[in-house]
């Protein structure tokens, strides 16, 4: 286990150029972040580009039910590209991205054909990126006030221990007390976690937000995905009516498109939400929250925070994950779930009180 964290805040353009090709599709769910950038820009994009940019959507969005920006940030940061020229050459050769990729827990086969089939139309992409001068509009208009904000947040960041208050309710340590922060301009709405002990977040987010994505991002995934045992509880957990019809009913633009996504994504918040009430940063109380965000869709993790609290979570020297199969085993069986959230949502006037 690890005693301190080391905050490491930098810029990147290159994640920052995947976030707007994702807002160029026109994709409304992130235009409306950014519409006058949007609008702006539209009107340059030759038909070609509309094409590819179409395409893109359709394939890695529409049908591969991805977040566009949060896969291409994830696999390009396999990589050492700084500049769209080495973004050119890695979409011209991909191999070492895919051996690099096959060493981390993140690769998998689906979403690297979702990749292999949309480099064409990235490659198309990016060469518009490029003869328009994408880069020394970053550089000059992006880049300055990226910079400010890194220099702020290198001071307002260095009072949240967050390594060592997720290792301590994880049960387990992170690869590296190191923290590296991407600050971005266009990523809204989103914080995505790519390899390693290191998470994007826009330039726009308070302190206070930032330190809470750190928290979240730095607990994916909070369990073995490959282990028997956690195989066995997926399954158990799929025959929930309750999380089935949740699940079948969520809204795909904020990502959770896979059942095991889904229920890991409500895990973290879980977890999350544990340790920003520790830290005072909490976004708002736990029934509050499990009700508002994402359209209401985590509701296993209202299942699993009231667990925690009944349980005095942590208190047992179990991991998250022996704590989770514990649970799904006991007392959030499938087919009491749905009573659990009901009962949650109602919460005693001592369950938002910080976790000790």
């Amino acid at each position: 286990m690890h005693t301190t964290t080391r905050w490491h805040i930098t810029p990147s353009l290159v994640f920052d150029m995947f976030c707007w090709i994702n807002i160029l599709t026109g994709d409304p769910f992130y235009v409306r972040y950014y519409s006058q950038d949007y609008e702006a820009f539209q009107e340059r994009l030759t038909p070609e580009v509309q094409e590819a940019l179409r395409r893109l959507k359709t394939t890695v969005k529409d049908e591969g039910q991805q977040i566009i920006s949060a896969l291409l940030c994830l696999y390009f940061s396999a990589t050492a590209d700084q500049t769209l020229d080495d973004v050119l050459r890695t979409l011209a050769d991909s191999d070492q991205m895919y051996h690099n990729l096959r060493r981390t827990p993140y690769y998998q086969q689906e979403r690297w054909a979702l990749y292999t089939a949309a480099r064409p139309d990235l490659t198309t992409i990016v060469r518009f990126l490029q003869d328009t001068d994408f880069e020394g509009y970053w550089r000059g208009s992006i880049l300055p006030r990226i910079e400010q904000r890194v220099r702020e947040l290198q001071e307002e960041l260095g009072r949240f221990n967050i390594v060592v208050e997720d290792e301590a309710v994880l049960g387990a340590s992170l690869p590296s007390d190191e923290l590296t922060v991407y600050v971005l301009y266009y990523v809204r709405p989103h914080g995505i976690r790519v390899i390693g002990t290191r998470f994007i977040t826009d330039v726009s987010y308070p302190a206070a937000t930032v330190a809470r994505i750190a928290v979240h991002e730095m607990f994916h995934p909070p369990f073995d995905e490959h282990s028997p045992d956690f195989q066995d509880c997926l399954a158990s957990l799929r025959t929930d009516p309750f999380l089935a019809r949740t699940f079948e009913g969520r809204n795909p633009d904020y990502g959770y498109n896979t059942f095991k996504g889904f229920i890991e994504e409500s895990c973290v918040r879980a977890l999350e939400q544990l340790v920003t009430e520790k830290l005072g940063i909490a976004r708002c109380e736990a029934s509050k929250r499990w009700r508002d965000e994402d359209e209401g869709m985590h509701v296993f993790a209202a299942c699993i925070y009231a667990s925690m609290r009944r349980e005095a979570y942590n208190t047992r020297g179990e991991t998250f994950q022996q704590f989770l199969l514990r649970m799904v085993r006991s007392t959030l069986r499938p087919g009491t779930l749905e009573q659990t959230y009901t009962t949650s949502m109602s919460p005693s006037p001592s369950s938002s009180s910080p976790s000790s």
